[in-house]
């Protein structure tokens, strides 16, 4: 086990996931589910750890049959995409 992989990988993840529409998904479902504590926080950790575990085969997948170059650049250029989305998005809302 790769321990400081490990915890750069949760550290990322954690932080890239505090606030977020997930986060903001499961406190709605928490609200107005009262005494409903455990299934939203079951089922919201299972869609997490579903969610990852696809991500990671995939990367997985793609780190064999391309560089690893390749995959960390498609990946950084999905990220500025999204951001440009979320910030034209932004625009043309307030608009």
């Amino acid at each position: 086990m790769d321990w400081k992989l490990l915890l750069a990988t949760f550290g990322t993840v954690f932080l890239a996931e505090l606030g977020d529409k997930t986060q903001l998904a499961t406190l709605s479902f928490a609200a107005s589910n009262r005494g409903a504590f455990w299934s939203v926080f079951v089922g919201s950790a299972l869609a997490l750890v579903a969610t990852s575990l696809i991500a990671a085969l995939v990367g997985g997948a793609l780190a064999r049959v391309l560089p690893v170059k390749y995959v960390s650049l498609g990946a950084g250029v999905l990220f500025i995409a999204i951001g440009v989305l979320v910030v034209v998005r932004s625009f043309t809302a307030a608009a």
